[in-house]
Parts: structure tokens; sequence; C-alpha cells
């Protein structure tokens, strides 16, 4: 699929509407802010973690799900193409904040399943579910976050299909509608972000709003600029405490406890899901466990995403290795950046798990 850089096309055409073209074209761009902007997202990354890597964690996230679309073709649904965009999203997503953004992109596939292209109704449907699935995911979730957002988003999308009831069905569905449905989700998440600040006590002692949240905001300024043809905006950020480049990274100046972050896939049945999410609440925090497909295979199992945060790695790895072999398992110091320990980590933990299931 040929990439667009800055301003994708917008012709209005049926098959240009919402089409897995419009998907992949809203990823990059989507990726492309959060490239451009991953420093200063890390800089002002203090919750849950203050390990400064936010931006960085739903670059790379975002990036797989665009790296999987290279392989769709142009002609694909949008379902189709967002359907394999949130798998490689989610097998692959790093961080509290890039899984997040992959549970959401999973939950706006589904009502795309069978649908040609993206639509305000199926989109507001489709951010119901990810409201939901992100609540769900998360074992202790949080206002003044990626939720609150998330929350905004699906509000304003849901009050607006409703203002729209009455128009004919093919103004329902056009693009001029999706676009105006995705410019007012930018407008009230934009002040959602920065009301974040007065939400959560560690941001307004520090002053900037949450990483995660403006990370967000930055991947719906990308749908709407795809949508509408335009570009993204360059102002959307100027208000965003702790965003300009002469402000500090304020992270570094805080003590990070010594834990590792743990994330893998593996196959699970509903009661080993169940069991694993007690199990892992009760070892570390930061818990998020959300299912990657529904389609269960011969032993009635489906494809999981695991995440969380515990003082010792094989606490985690304890829980997880008797359920199955793990899959894209990362293991990182919440405590350093050194990419060696985390090499290293990564590399005895697969060894291990390789070894108990050989």
């Amino acid at each position: 699929m040929t990439e667009v850089k800055q301003q994708p096309p917008s012709t209005g055409a049926q098959q240009d509407h919402g089409s897995a073209k419009l998907i992949f074209n809203w990823l990059k761009l989507a990726e492309s802010a959060l490239g451009n902007n991953s420093d200063r997202l890390n800089a002002i990354n203090i919750f849950p973690v203050p390990d400064g890597d936010t931006g960085s964690n739903l670059y790379h996230t975002v990036a797989a799900a665009t790296r999987a679309l290279h392989e769709v073709d142009e002609d694909a649904s949008a379902g189709q193409a967002l359907t394999t965009a949130a798998t490689a999203a989610l097998d692959h997503a790093q961080g509290n904040s890039g899984t997040l953004i992959a549970v959401m992109l999973n939950a706006l596939a589904e009502p795309l399943t069978h649908a040609p292209r993206l639509t305000a109704p199926l989109l507001a449907l489709g951010l119901q579910r990810a409201r939901a699935a992100a609540w769900a995911a998360l074992s202790d979730p949080q206002e003044g976050t990626m939720l609150t957002i998330l929350d905004t988003a699906a509000a304003t999308a849901a009050n607006y299909r409703g203002s729209i009831t009455e128009l004919p069905e093919d103004a329902q569905n056009s693009r001029k509608t999706l676009g105006e449905m995705t410019s007012r989700i930018v407008e009230t998440t934009w002040l959602a972000v920065e009301e974040t600040e007065n939400q959560l006590t560690q941001l307004s002692e520090a002053q900037v709003v949450d990483a995660g949240a403006t990370g967000l905001l930055l991947v719906f300024d990308a749908l709407r600029a795809t949508v509408k043809g335009e570009s993204l905006d360059p102002e959307i950020l100027e208000s965003i405490h702790g965003f300009h480049v002469d402000h500090p990274h304020v992270h570094q100046d805080m003590e990070v406890a010594e834990a590792y972050e743990v994330m893998c896939s593996l196959q699970l049945t509903p009661l080993d899901a169940a069991t694993l999410r007690i199990g892992l609440n009760e070892v570390g925090n930061s818990v998020i466990m959300t299912p990657i497909n529904t389609e269960e295979d011969a032993n009635g199992t489906i494809r999981w995403r695991v995440h969380v945060h515990v003082a010792e790695p094989d606490d985690a790895m304890r829980l997880i290795n008797p359920l199955g072999v793990t899959e894209n398992l990362a293991i990182t110091p919440l405590h350093t950046n050194t990419l060696s320990q985390e090499q290293h980590l990564c590399s005895t933990s697969a060894e291990a798990s390789t070894e108990e299931h050989s």
C-alpha cells in the first residue's frame, strides 16, 4: 500500500471513503505525529510510572499497525484493514499506553467487520465499544488518563450521531458527515486533555497533562485530517502544559522503584484468563488483559495480550508459563532505559519459557 505522508487525498469517491487506503493513511499520519512528538510525550510521562516512555510506546505500537497494513490490498474493506492493523498493534503493543491504543483499534474494528467503509454511525458505535473494552482491560482504571479521552470521544460521537438521525441515510453515511464528527471529537478531547492536569494528583503537582491522553488526541487529529484531506493542526498542542521544547523532562527528577514491565501474548481459556488476572493483581499492578481475537481454537482458547508491572519478572512468569507458550514476550526494567539490560532480560525469560514447554 502506498504511503501518503502529509495530506491524505479526500476525493469523496465511494471507493476512497473509509476504505483500506483511508485506514492506512490515518494510521500512517498518526505514526508520524507520534514520532515527531514522542520526546515531549516522554518528557511529561509521570503516570502511572514516571519512566518517560509513553511517546515511544505509542509510536512503536502504531508503527506495528501500519507495517501490517503493507500486506493488505488497497481494495480491501475498512473492516479488514483495521482488524489486521489492530491485531498487529495488540501483538506488539508496548507499555500501558500502547496496549490501550491497540485495544481501541481492536474495538473500533468490530462494527466494521463486514463494512466496506468507515462512516459516522459506525465510528460512533466503534468508540462506544472501544470505551467499554479499554475500561474492562484494566484492573485498576483511573480518570484523568487515556480512558477519560476515550469517554469524551465516545460521548461526543454518540451525541453527534443522535443529531443526524433525521438526515437521509446517504447523508448520515457521507464523508462530509464523518469529517464533521471527527472535528467535534478533536475539539472535545482537546479540552478533556487539558482537564487531566486537574484529575490526578501527580499531574497537578507536576503541572502537566497526561502523556497518554495527549498521544490519543494526536491520533484523533490524524483521523480528522485524513477524513477531511487536511494537515494535522499545528497549534493543537500549543496550550498543553509541559509540551514546549524548552520545558523540562519532569519525569527525570522523580524516583522510580525497581520494577519490571512484563508483556506477552498467549492462548488462554476463559477460566485461565480470569485466574491469571487475579494472580497478576496479587503480585503486581498496572494489569491489562485483553483478548486479541474472539475465535476459539480446538482447545477452547483464544489469544490474549497480557501486561503487568512487577517487582521481579519471575513473579509474573511463574503464573504465565504454566498456561502456555508465550509469544512477543517483552520484559523491560521500569527504573532504567538501558537497552542491553532489557535485551538480556527478554532473552533470558524467553529461553526459560521455551525450556519449560519443551
